[in-house]
């Protein structure tokens, strides 16, 4: 969540402990209520689920147009898919080489893709491929092997390798979720939450509505769930970001100022928080979509925790990726509540809305 940042007392090393120690123990607890459940896993890729509403031949390439949400599909001559474009949305979804993502440190999932999520200059409309903006756009990434905004995740989790930039600013690597609680004031929380994507950068950053983010120290290298989504997508990928949740015009900060903005498109409709509020389907969702969730009864009516889908591992279930206190850091892994957006397990239960930017 956004607000005015605080700084923390310094306290003895016992207490450190005693709150390492009592975030292991509700680490335990968590994994013991995230029940497996019955998975429903259908395999529908990006396509389905929608009904064409016609084809277009432009030479070798084939556009089709499917519903629910309104999007539109490029296949080769080979009638594979080769990208998905969602009316409304800058992701796109271009298929590439295999990849393989995995976090060794948290858990035993790996996710095998041949999606490739990039940002386009320009939301899409029925037609756009005909646009200049978007054939100049496309004639470059099509079969681009420059990082995407997969690559960019992944480069703050676990062991990631530092990355510097011409000025020396690091710029990626193993990222915190935030410095540690060392007053529990927050109601036990082991780490403190409001680090934003300059606070891991260290350098102040002037946002268009000339508001300068002014970096904490204490912060460094740390990301918290909306700062690390604000660092992939805004930072490396440039979408527009505010400099709150109420300034400026972009990707707002918090969890909850993303789920209700106006930005991208709603994909699974945010209907209430409670969890009977819970989605009842996750078929349209799609790699690089922005899942919003319900975790805590502490924060009313805000919804307080965002992750990026990711794709389905190797075992079917669909995962998302995130920057969590439990493990300290962006993951997809599986101490807390595994990362899982399918069966009834933690975060399945408590999603509550998504969005394509």
């Amino acid at each position: 969540m956004a607000g005015k940042k605080k700084s923390r007392p310094v306290v003895t090393g016992a207490v450190l402990l005693a709150l390492v120690g009592t975030s292991g123990y509700l680490t335990l607890e968590l994994r013991k209520q995230d029940d497996q459940g019955v998975t429903e896993v259908r395999n529908v890729g990006v396509l389905e689920g929608g009904r064409s509403t016609g084809t277009k031949e432009t030479g070798k390439a084939t556009w089709s147009r499917l519903e629910n949400p309104a999007r539109s599909v490029l296949r080769g001559s080979d009638g594979q898919i080769e990208a998905v474009f969602t009316d409304g949305a800058r992701t796109a979804t271009l298929t590439g080489p295999a990849r393989t993502f995995q976090e060794p440190a948290s858990t035993a999932s790996k996710v095998s893709t041949t999606d490739w999520v990039r940002l386009m200059p320009e939301p899409w409309a029925k037609g756009a491929q005909e646009k200049k903006w978007f054939k100049d756009w496309y004639a470059e990434y099509k079969d681009s092997k420059e990082d995407d905004i997969f690559a960019f995740a992944f480069q703050y989790v676990a062991g990631a390798p530092e990355k510097k930039d011409e000025r020396g600013t690091v710029y990626a690597g193993d990222a915190n979720f935030g410095p540690l609680n060392t007053s529990g004031a927050e109601g036990g929380d082991l780490r403190l939450e409001q680090s934003d994507f300059y606070d891991y950068l260290q350098v102040p950053y002037p946002f268009r509505d000339g508001v300068v983010g002014q970096p904490e120290s204490m912060r460094a290298k740390s990301i918290d769930c909306s700062g690390f989504i604000r660092m992939v997508l805004g930072y490396r990928a440039r979408y527009p970001l505010m400099s709150s949740d109420t300034s400026g015009n972009g990707l707002p900060r918090t969890a909850n100022g993303m789920a209700r903005s106006k930005q991208g498109v709603d994909i699974l409709p945010l209907t209430g928080i409670s969890a009977k509020d819970r989605p009842a389907a996750i078929d349209q969702l799609q790699p690089g979509d922005l899942a919003f969730f319900k975790l805590d009864t502490r924060t009313g009516q805000r919804l307080d925790h965002v992750g990026m889908v990711l794709g389905h591992d190797t075992e079917g279930h669909l995962i998302f990726v995130s920057s969590r206190e439990e493990v300290n850091g962006p993951t997809i892994g599986d101490v807390g509540g595994v990362s899982r957006l399918d069966g009834n397990g933690y975060y399945a239960k408590t999603l509550r809305s998504a969005k394509r930017l």
